[in-house]
């Protein structure tokens, strides 16, 4: 199957490239805004498959074509982020991304995985499932859902295929350092006395990117379950349990300045996503 992946060298587009390409029998068409140069140096991997420099906010009249018909798209590719809250996730993001996926289906492609995210849930709190309705309170929300509402729309008068995938909260290696991960990883290396952080009595869906990639490549390489599904663990931890757990793995008694910063205003106290769905098509995938 000839795959192509958007958004290649980011946090999450690396590990599933590093996933797929470990089993081999695929062949993998990466993409993403850098040139070759630099996109081999962030990512080695990039150097083992076909990877075409493209920045998707210029236009091309038939997408499908120019990166060469592929079978599969996944598309990770969304710029700005952590900035959840600003305009351009509208502006600029949701056209964008409307258009390239539109063009991609007219002009050919049959099957598609898109990321979207948990933000679509907006205030809920407990556990989300993928049937409810959805009530973004962000920019970034907002304009992820309101691209799934649009590509649906397209069920109208074209056939293809569609997962779209709501991730919770990935962690892991090459995480961006204005994440928490991020941020713990920060506090080690520079030998930071106290770690600064929220009271920490926020319950989060904490799903590790190696797992996030593995789960997200078994989604899009099926059919049987398509439509929104939930990439998450199923189980609420708080982020203080979080935070200590991960110094405890690294062998580091840092001690934590709770109540440093306040709770985001954009996130409920407590919410984690229903895996029912996941776990099928992770359970079908074993047989």
């Amino acid at each position: 199957m000839r795959i192509l992946i958007t958004g290649a060298t980011g946090f999450i587009g690396r590990h599933i490239i590093d996933y797929l390409i470990s089993p081999g029998g695929h062949e993998l068409i990466a993409t993403s805004i850098e040139s070759r140069e630099k996109a081999e140096a962030i990512f080695p991997s990039i150097k083992n498959i076909d990877y075409i420099s493209k920045d998707l906010n210029q236009k091309e009249e038939n997408y499908y074509s120019f990166f060469k018909n592929p079978d599969c798209l996944i598309h990770l590719s969304w710029e700005g982020l952590p900035n959840y809250n600003e305009l351009f996730h509208i502006e600029r993001n949701l056209p964008a991304n409307l258009y390239f996926i539109k063009n991609m289906i007219q002009n050919g492609l049959k099957d598609i995985t898109i990321i979207g995210t948990c933000f679509e849930y907006g205030l809920q709190n407990g556990c989300l499932s993928e049937d409810m309705a959805t009530t973004p309170v962000t920019y970034y929300g907002l304009a992820k859902d309101t691209l799934r509402k649009c590509i649906e729309l397209l069920h109208n008068a074209y056939l293809f295929n569609m997962k779209w995938i709501r991730i919770f909260y990935p962690y892991g290696k090459d995480q961006p350092k204005k994440s928490l991960y991020g941020q713990m990883e920060d506090a080690i290396s520079n030998n930071l006395e106290q770690f600064n952080m929220s009271q920490g009595e926020q319950l989060r869906d904490y799903i590790s990117v190696d797992c996030a990639a593995e789960y997200i490549s078994k989604i899009a390489l099926q059919n049987e379950i398509t439509g929104t599904i939930n990439c998450c663990s199923g189980k609420p931890v708080s982020v203080r349990k979080f935070v200590e757990d991960f110094f405890k793995g690294r062998g580091v008694n840092m001690k934590l300045n709770l109540g440093c910063y306040p709770y985001p205003q954009f996130e409920p106290l407590a919410f984690w996503g229903d895996n029912n769905k996941l776990s099928k098509i992770v359970e079908e995938n074993k047989k």
